[in-house]
């Protein structure tokens, strides 16, 4: 693998835009400063005075293999994340199989080993299957979930009491909860109501706010209750935004790091309910397009600390599909390529700091998920390579024909961002000049912590076995 040097660019350092050079040996950066000497041999980017920033590191995508790969797969969708500007995924488990159990994520694992340029996580899925957990933790998923509280796409949701049981097993585990938080009782219930109702709105309608609301509160008790390591994914409502900074500030007032973090994504921070017209079936995701309130009360939540990371919740489907009834219309937007683009242009336009955006698109989710064990997550001497360098004055719209999901569209389209220059991805340049620059099968698999060697299991097993 050929060292490189990025010159004439700026970092962001000391709370400050700040002019460095980088240099990057065997995947790993080691010296950052000013007039670095390398060899001729060596490669060098002139970065022309952009900025290099952490690459994205997106913990909610559905890259749809196995199972559905007429919407995506894995070599596809890490391209997509590639020259979005994310050089880490983590999947989740609602494919064809489902990630149940060991031979469903074998299945994943070598699909993924062999197709993706990206480094990958996988996680667990959760339904019936308590005695499947602690092998799913052992061979290396990331965390398990996300766990669906109320029916989504892939039919994982479980009933109130398989999730209390679920999450006791994830907590002696030592294993993280990621929680799709929606109640299922009241969707059904307003479905029944709103049965009549023909119009695009009916989806955010029979998933109101409160429907949110109920599940958080929810499962926050629970948390709570089984002081369990957990990860509320995409929340959307002013309710719930305020749930999650009264229980932050409960904890802190006590001197305790909060159990739980929580994500929001790209679509329930720049859409509302005001784009139904616009975006008819295609908007049409869980939870819904929200109102201009809670879009308000989710951009406090990322300025304030109260959200800790955007996840793209990249869910694609085709065209076809989508261009259906609202209510038989699947569930879910493409939406990894775009989510950096949209965040630095949010920087641009000052909805946010350039260093809020760091902290939520790859020193957060680093830290959640355990992959700053790997050093994942920030541009800091001894840590990956994972970086992208984007010019922060090129705003353009973005088009779906120029992206690169086998969805072929966007919810976003016409919107605009901020693309990278280049992405590297452990050193190694996987995106530039408007082109892919991998293999298929580069990507890394980052094992989650319950992968142990044989000593590691045999003491947990002696010390579950003097507990008991």
């Amino acid at each position: 693998m050929p060292d490189i040097l990025i010159k004439n660019t700026r970092i962001y350092y000391n709370n400050s835009l700040q002019p460095a050079e980088i240099i990057i040996e065997d995947g790993k950066v080691t010296k950052i400063g000013k007039d670095l000497r390398v060899s001729s041999s060596d490669t060098i980017i002139d970065a022309g005075g952009a900025l290099t920033l952490p690459a994205g590191i997106d913990v909610h995508v559905h890259f749809r293999e196995p199972g559905m790969t007429l919407k995506e797969d894995w070599y596809t969708g890490s391209c997509a994340a590639a020259a979005g500007g994310i050089t880490t995924v983590i999947d989740q488990p609602n494919t064809v199989p489902p990630t149940t159990d060991r031979r469903a994520f074998e299945q994943k694992f070598k699909l993924a080993r062999k197709k993706s340029i990206v480094d990958f996580g996988i996680n667990g899925g959760v339904t019936g299957n308590i005695e499947n957990l602690k092998e799913l933790w052992k061979l290396g998923i990331t965390a398990f979930g996300e766990i669906f509280m109320a029916e989504s796409t892939g039919g994982l949701n479980i009933n109130e009491e398989t999730f209390e049981e679920a999450l006791a097993e994830i907590k002696r585990l030592g294993a993280p909860a990621t929680i799709h938080a929606e109640d299922e009782k009241m969707r059904l219930e307003l479905e029944e109501l709103l049965k009549g109702d023909t119009s695009y709105e009916y989806h955010s309608r029979v998933r109101p706010n409160a429907c949110e609301a109920i599940a958080v509160q929810r499962a926050l008790e629970l948390v709570s209750r089984l002081k369990i390591r957990a990860h509320i994914c995409h929340i959307s409502t002013l309710e719930a935004t305020g749930m999650v900074r009264k229980e932050k500030y409960l904890a802190r007032r006590e001197n305790k790091e909060p159990l739980f973090t929580c994500e929001v994504t790209p679509h329930h921070l720049f859409l509302s309910t005001r784009d139904w017209e616009r975006l008819r079936s295609f908007g049409k995701m869980n939870p819904p397009l929200r109102g201009s309130h809670s879009i308000k009360a989710l951009v406090n939540g990322i300025n304030d600390g109260t959200i800790d990371m955007v996840a793209s919740d990249h869910a694609p489907h085709l065209e076809s599909e989508k261009d259906v009834d609202i209510k038989v219309a699947p569930s879910g937007v493409p939406g990894v390529e775009t989510l950096m683009p949209l965040m630095l242009a949010a920087v641009r336009k000052n909805i946010l700091p350039l260093s809020r955006m760091i902290l939520l698109t790859s020193w957060n989710p680093a830290k959640a998920f355990g992959l700053d064990r790997k050093f994942k997550g920030r541009l800091d001497v001894g840590f990956d390579a994972d970086l992208i360098i984007v010019n922060p004055r090129e705003l353009r719209p973005i088009k779906a024909e120029f992206l690169h999901s086998k969805a072929g569209w966007t919810p976003f389209e016409g919107m605009e961002g901020i693309f990278p220059e280049y992405t590297l991805s452990r050193g190694e340049i996987i995106w530039s000049e408007e082109s892919i620059n991998a293999k298929p099968g580069r990507g890394n698999f980052l094992e989650g912590r319950g992968k142990r060697s044989e000593e590691d299991e045999e003491d947990l097993d002696q010390a579950d076995e003097s507990q008991e």
